[in-house]
């Protein structure tokens, strides 16, 4: 049986919140939780960070069995995430209004913010890998802590955009659009040509 207290190590715990707040770049998605408030009208920030504290720990305990119960695959689920980043950054750059304006708060908290954008497919992977190199109560740690991190930023995401004003803030998105535009190429290009090569395989067989 595994003995918690003797797992405990500060230097995992620190290197594996870094990782994580790397992959989860809350600073950056600022922009992208605005664009949301203005759509649904308002988010849950204590919603938003236990959905995304429950997905984050149960994908870090159950890892790929989660999505193999429904019958898929890590490679699908991080090209369903793409789709949903390519839209948010299209909203971003260009203005339009692909997601309902008629979301509500609650829904909005958890899709897309919860999902795809701070517990990810991205976020996913990396626990799957760091479960490979670290103790599982320190990897469990380091995601309360980014949690925690991230329900501070949800709620003082109206104090940041009244801190950088309607100019500032349509800078920011186009930028961060783009960027998330970028993100959104690379993950579905990374784990497409997998996906698809496996679905070509399985229609020969």
């Amino acid at each position: 049986m595994s003995n918690f207290p003797s797992e405990l190590d500060a230097t995992q715990i620190l290197k594996a919140s870094t990782v994580l707040f790397a992959v989860i770049d809350i600073i950056g998605s600022v922009p992208v939780i605005i664009k949301i408030q203005e759509n649904s009208g308002d988010i849950s920030p204590t919603r938003a960070s236990l959905v995304s504290l429950g997905i984050m720990l149960g994908f870090l305990i159950l890892g790929e069995s989660i999505l193999n119960l429904f019958g898929v695959d890590i490679r699908s689920f991080a090209v369903a995430g793409s789709f949903v980043l390519f839209a948010s950054a299209l909203e971003m750059i260009m203005g339009w209004h692909l997601f309902k304006d008629e979301v509500s708060g609650k829904t909005a908290s958890v899709v897309p913010l919860a999902f795809p954008i701070i517990a990810g497919a991205g976020v996913m992977t990396t626990l799957v890998s760091l479960k490979a190199e670290f103790a599982t109560v320190n990897i469990m740690i380091a995601v309360v802590l980014n949690i925690i991190f991230i329900y501070v930023v949800l709620r003082l995401t109206k104090k940041i955009e009244a801190f950088l004003g309607p100019g500032g803030i349509a800078i920011i998105k186009k930028v961060f659009g783009i960027i998330l535009l970028a993100i959104a190429v690379k993950l579905f290009s990374s784990n497409a040509s997998a996906l698809f090569q496996s679905f070509s395989n399985e229609v020969i067989r």
